[in-house]
This record gives C-alpha cells, structure tokens and sequence, in this order.
C-alpha cells in the first residue's frame, strides 16, 4: 500500500511541474552556442569551406580533426594533418560530390542519399592478418576515409586506391543497402568467395576467377561495390590492363613468386565474368537509382585528367577573415 501511495504521490508531482511549466524561469541553464565560425582561428579558411561547400548544400558534416569516438578502437590511429585535410576537402568536392551533381543535374540526390559525415583519420588501420583499412562506411551515416597523411594529388593511381575509389566502393554499399542488388549477381561466383584468406591471393588470381581484385573476391557484397568503384576511377588503359590479367592463368609458388601459366586452369573466363557484373550493375544503376555508369566514369576521368590541386586549394586559402 505504502509502494503504491509513493508512486501515485509522484504522478501527482510530475502532473504538477508540468502544469505550472509556464511559471518556470525561462532563461536556459545551459549556455548557447555560437555556431558562427571564429574568423580568428587557425582552422578558420576550411572550416568555412567545408561549411559552405559541404554542410550548406549536402548536410554533410566534414570532420578532418579527428576525435575518439569518431574512430575505430581497434587501431592505432593519428590525426590528418590540416595541409592535407584541405588538399583532401577540396579533391572530394572536386572528384567525388560534384561528379554526382554533375551526373544527376543536381545535389538533391547525395543530399538525400549520401552519407552525413565524412571523418579524415591521418593513418591506415592495419589489421592483424596483413590487410589495410582505408575506408569504412557505417550504416550508411558515416565514411571514414584512412592514410590521408599520405595523400599525394600528382599520382592519380594511389589517390584513387588510397580514396576516390574507396569512396565510390562505400557509397555504393549505402546504396545496396537501401536498395539491393539483383539475386542474379549473387550465383556468378558462388562458391569462389573466400571471406578468411581472401589477403591470400594475389590480384591476378583474383582477377582470373572474375573478380576486380582480390578484396572482391572476399565476398559477393564487395564484389558488387568493387565492380562499380573500379569501373568508374581506372583510366582505359588500366581497365584494359586489369582484363588482360583476367584472361590469364596464374600460379603462385611456396615463396610467393607468381607465374604466368600458359593455359588458365581455373575453368573461369575472368573477363567475360567481370563484363557481365559490370553489366548487371549498369542495369542495377540506371533502373534503381537513374544513374547512368557510363556518365559518372566519365565526369570522373574528364575530371582526374584535368585537375590544377594549386587552383582548388586556392579556394580555401584565399578565403579571408570577415
């Protein structure tokens, strides 16, 4: 009886705050917060940029200044530097969200699809079984993007292996997330996954059994991202290079050394195989999403060969203090 006298005298309490809620002091005791940027602060140029190019349009927070609980425990891990985190912002905008703008004729489309953070962590995350993190995109809020202390604009080929591609293969798992792929991809290369020991091929394996690279030969969700991510970033000549290895047969001995076989003993024809994944996520692309792959290789590689980093890092530094 005494239990239930106590709970209803705090019903009664509660009822009686809530009804004189309008008596209560309304000055907060919390301080507000001033979400201006501070003109004076070291981080002011890109702060400003990433706010106006970034949280303004696509409602994209751009943290490069790296905090705990915005990285794996996992590693050990270390800030991106500010240079870099500049060189990285304005080549993201410049090679990954304005390429979408572009294709789809407005930035309503990463604004409603894309993730809401992008997180700058300075170095790798290296696991035990030799692998490297670079990427991470976690239930399609937040990519993290690795090694952007190591970010070089003159080499085009490390740029797209170290992000641009990473950043394609994550944005495509946020959209098979939303909207999956066909259960046709799912049976071409059953049975030649391989989700432990994948690290264990070499590339030319992997591409000979159908796959872009080893990674996408871990799993049929990383293949399916893989393709997209390698079609659109490789230049003509090394996508011709990667299909040139799919064609052939490979061998490699005890000590690691790889041969080149004269037949291609895996019974797979590794380009055709590639060909008719890339056509599935082609299709895929265009129906669910009005996307054409085509189009976004194309803006990408117009963009990659054209790139002046001194014009698009000039965008942040000549910004001045108001």
């Amino acid at each position: 009886m005494k239990k239930a006298l106590y709970i209803l005298s705090l019903l009664v309490v509660a009822t009686s705050l809530f009804s004189c809620k309008e008596k209560l002091d309304p000055e907060s005791i919390f301080p507000e917060i001033d979400e201006s940027l501070d003109p004076s602060s070291y981080t002011f140029q890109l702060d400003s940029f990433c706010k106006k190019n970034f949280l303004d349009v696509y409602n994209v927070e751009f943290r490069y200044q790296m905090q705990d609980i915005s990285s794996d425990m996992q590693f050990n891990l270390v800030p991106c530097s500010y240079d870099d985190a500049i060189t990285m912002a304005v080549m993201a905008k410049y090679l990954w969200w304005d390429v979408y703008t572009a294709v789809t004729g407005s930035p309503e489309f990463l604004k409603s699809y894309g993730p809401r953070i992008i997180c700058l962590i300075g170095s790798a995350g290296h696991k035990s079984t030799g692998s490297v993190v670079l990427g991470v995109a976690q239930g399609g809020i937040k990519v993290t993007l690795h090694a952007v202390n190591y970010v070089d604009p003159s080499n085009v080929a490390t740029l797209n292996e170290y992000y641009f591609k990473t950043m394609h293969h994550e944005f495509s798992h946020i959209l098979h997330q939303t909207k999956t792929y066909p259960a046709e991809f799912r049976t071409i290369s059953q049975g030649l996954y391989l989700p432990n020991g994948w690290e264990d091929r070499t590339e030319q394996e992997a591409r000979s059994l159908g796959f872009t690279g080893n990674y996408g030969s871990s799993q049929e969700r990383e293949d399916f991202v893989e393709i997209i991510a390698n079609y659109i970033v490789k230049t003509d000549d090394e996508w011709a290079s990667m299909m040139s290895d799919a064609s052939k047969g490979w061998k490699k001995d005890d000590d690691g050394t790889l041969h080149q076989l004269e037949d291609d003993p895996d019974g797979v024809d590794g380009p055709a195989v590639i060909e008719q994944k890339l056509s599935i996520a082609r299709t895929w692309l265009h129906d669910e999403w009005n996307i054409e792959l085509d189009s976004l290789r194309k803006e990408v590689q117009m963009r990659q060969a054209n790139m002046n980093i001194d014009s698009l890092r000039n965008q942040v530094l000549t910004i001045e203090s108001k």
